[in-house]
């Protein structure tokens, strides 16, 4: 691991960071990380990692700026590294996750960014519970080609789970880069948080394709209903959660926004229903917790891709 000094505020050296997954989230990470000088490694299929070996990162952010970042790029991790960004959708974790060899990451934070609470189970089961840090993520940036990314939001931010004295060396190098980080150490509270907001988003506007602005005028009463069951599941969990809260800031929301699974479902590509909606239900079904809206909304959804599965 890292050696650090002794206010633990700022990495010594430049860190070696891989990115299992540079689309939108893992390629924007990967290109401001690089951009502040710290080798990456980005670890992709072999068309991805040719055109980031060939052209980089190039990146439109009214944050960031526009730029071109050189990195390296592998189908698989061959080499330890200090840190490990997995940034792949939740569909496609079991298959990217033999990308990254336990035995070759060494000693690495492993740093997780995806939807959903269930992961870090998985992830911790195979490269150890003391490696794996839970990450939230707040921002919109997505992958328009391999290496071309989009950033749509003026804000990156990110809380890490854990215990502060660990993770500060970590939130300082990303801070550094430019991405607002904070340590958090209620792991329960902070993946809640997340999941009881994305939920009612992502299941109301891929169910009825419409916007969020739509979704809080036309579909008002479905939307306060699963706001409000999100909450009490995450209560039962053991999280704080806030329903008014939770509906003061999709009422905030710009009008035209799309949850990410809206987006992936009008690209025809493979949904995280399982991770969002499905993490709920099983969450809410452990705890006597009734989810009527959430039933209806994940099992409607589910019938819409089993019917697409059999027209293809």
């Amino acid at each position: 691991m890292l050696t650090t000094p002794a206010d633990g505020t700022a990495a010594p050296r430049p860190w070696t960071v891989a990115v299992l997954g540079p689309g939108g989230v893992g390629g924007l990470l990967a290109a401001v990380l690089s951009r502040a000088g710290h080798r990456v490694i980005c670890v992709a299929g072999e068309a991805t990692a040719r055109a980031l070996r060939q052209d980089g990162l190039r990146v439109r952010s009214g944050q960031f700026g526009d730029f071109t970042a050189r990195v390296e790029a592998d189908t698989e991790l061959r080499e330890p590294a200090d840190l490990c960004l997995i940034a792949v959708k939740h569909t496609a974790l079991d298959v990217a996750l033999e990308r990254i060899p336990p035995g070759v990451l060494g000693d690495g934070v492993v740093l997780p960014l995806l939807n959903g609470i269930e992961h870090p189970s998985l992830l911790r089961g195979r490269y150890s519970s003391e490696r794996v840090a839970p990450g939230i993520i707040r921002v919109e940036s997505t992958r328009t080609a391999p290496g071309t990314i989009e950033h749509g939001s003026p804000f990156t931010e990110i809380d890490l789970a854990g215990a502060h004295e660990r993770l500060a060396p970590l939130a300082a190098m990303l801070e550094d880069a430019g991405v607002r980080t904070r340590v958090v150490e209620d792991e329960t509270a902070a993946l809640w948080a997340k999941l009881a907001f994305l939920a009612p988003f992502a299941l109301l506007t891929t169910r009825y394709g419409r916007t969020i602005g739509e979704v809080r005028t036309q579909r008002r009463e479905e939307l306060v209903a699963l706001v409000e069951e999100a909450a009490a599941v995450s209560r039962a969990c053991g999280a704080p959660a806030d329903a008014a809260k939770a509906l003061a800031l999709y009422d905030a929301f710009p009008a035209g926004s799309k949850s990410s699974m809206q987006r992936d479902a009008e690209a025809g590509r493979p949904l995280e229903l399982d991770a969002i909606g499905g993490a709920l239900l099983r969450a809410a079904e452990r705890h006597g917790v009734p989810v009527p809206v959430a039933v209806r909304l994940t099992a409607e959804l589910t019938a819409e891709l089993t019917a697409e599965l059999s027209a293809d």
